[in-house]
């Protein structure tokens, strides 16, 4: 089989759950001999595919790229403009057997023609919480409904996933859908060392509106204040606004709430060293920080919504999403008893070797096979 991966979401993010999905999935298999992976991408800024065998090999053209960087004159442009030409060209030879976009926008509609495409949804979070995404320069709600709608097979990350879809667009036939889990990827390197507070409780990522970080911080206020050599850590998400500095300074936490990035290594040992990990998010598709969580031996507690508990099961601490005094309460009760943080460490360890890269890069080919049967008939 012979398949045709779209560029967009690797020009999109140089890190990113999205691009970090689709290099895992296709490098897996991009091993077996029987499969073809075209990705029309010389060269990237993505962190992981630039890791992987996936590019598109021209040795003239990728010096020339690093002669320029080197320079610092950038080369976004020209590599679009290559990688676009190169996408037409394989479309107009016709020599592939499905196409696989990465994001939501429809531009490949016409350069595919007839030939079929799998649809990756992640979440249905634009469509569920539309207050938080009035500025939308992707159009993801009005791309995504026409991707849905034409695609001949759709992978959803989660059964969660796959029943927001169907909650939303009751007409599709729930058969076109199938539920296919990540894997885990994060990895402890011994040799990195990192400068990390001694006692703290960690968060990390994006803390943006439905993120509900602000509802975690007036959760954990009091219990801070009991105990000041306690920290919160906010690990990644981009320095803190002026926002969330006023909104801490006003708890009278600023030493004691704080924000660091990681280089992608480095991550494991923020979860390794965590006292715990809270993950209060409003929704998520499937929420790869449970995964590493768990795999990196840190107790988790996460909100009762979205796919969590069908990721999580019995290894996750579970709070009421519309509730601070119940994440106040879930959070005082891990902190106290060391013996129950051994315990979701080791549920924890054992939950995550149900979710494999491997094993869900088979799936998607099935689903991909699924596809181009479907065109046959």
């Amino acid at each position: 089989m012979k398949i045709l991966l779209d560029p967009q979401i690797f020009t999109q993010q140089t890190y990113g759950g999205i691009s970090r999905y689709y290099t895992e999935i296709f490098s897996e298999l991009n091993k077996r001999e029987d499969i073809e992976v075209v990705l029309p991408i010389y060269y990237t800024d993505n962190f992981y595919l630039k890791k992987t065998n996936l590019l598109s090999k021209n040795r003239i053209l990728t010096s020339f790229y690093d002669i320029l960087s080197f320079f610092k004159v950038s080369t976004k442009t020209l590599r679009r403009k290559k990688s676009e030409k190169f996408l037409k060209q394989v479309c107009q030879n016709n020599n592939y057997d499905v196409f696989v976009p990465t994001y939501y926008n429809p531009y490949f509609l016409d350069l595919i023609g007839e030939k079929p495409f799998v649809l990756t949804v992640y979440d249905m979070i634009h469509e569920l919480f539309p207050q938080y995404f009035y500025d939308d320069p992707y159009r993801v709600t009005e791309n995504k409904k026409k991707l849905i709608y034409k695609a001949n097979r759709i992978i959803a990350v989660s059964h969660n996933t796959k029943k927001d879809i169907l909650t939303i667009f009751p007409d599709l036939d729930p058969e076109k859908i199938h539920v296919i889990h990540h894997g885990s990827s994060i990895k402890i390197e011994d040799n990195i060392r990192i400068d990390l507070p001694s006692n703290y409780i960690l968060y990390v990522g994006s803390r943006a509106d439905y993120k509900n970080f602000k509802f975690l911080v007036n959760s954990i206020n009091p219990i801070l204040k009991e105990n000041p050599d306690l920290m919160l850590l906010a690990a990644g998400g981009g320095e803190f606004t002026q926002e969330e500095i006023n909104y801490i300074e006003k708890s009278h936490l600023s030493q004691q709430i704080k924000q660091q990035n990681f280089e992608e290594n480095q991550l494991g040992h923020f979860y390794k060293n965590a006292i715990f990990f809270v993950f209060p998010s409003q929704y998520e598709g499937f929420g790869i920080p449970v995964l590493e969580s768990m795999a990196c031996g840190c107790p988790i507690i996460l909100s009762d919504a979205g796919s969590f508990p069908e990721i999580a099961e019995d290894a996750g601490i579970y709070f009421d999403i519309t509730s601070d005094d119940d994440l106040r309460k879930k959070i005082r009760m891990l902190l106290n008893d060391e013996n129950l943080r051994k315990q979701f460490t080791e549920k924890g360890l054992e939950q995550v070797k149900k979710f494999d890269w491997k094993i869900a890069a088979e799936q998607c080919l099935d689903v991909y096979a699924q596809a181009v049967e479907d065109k046959r008939k």
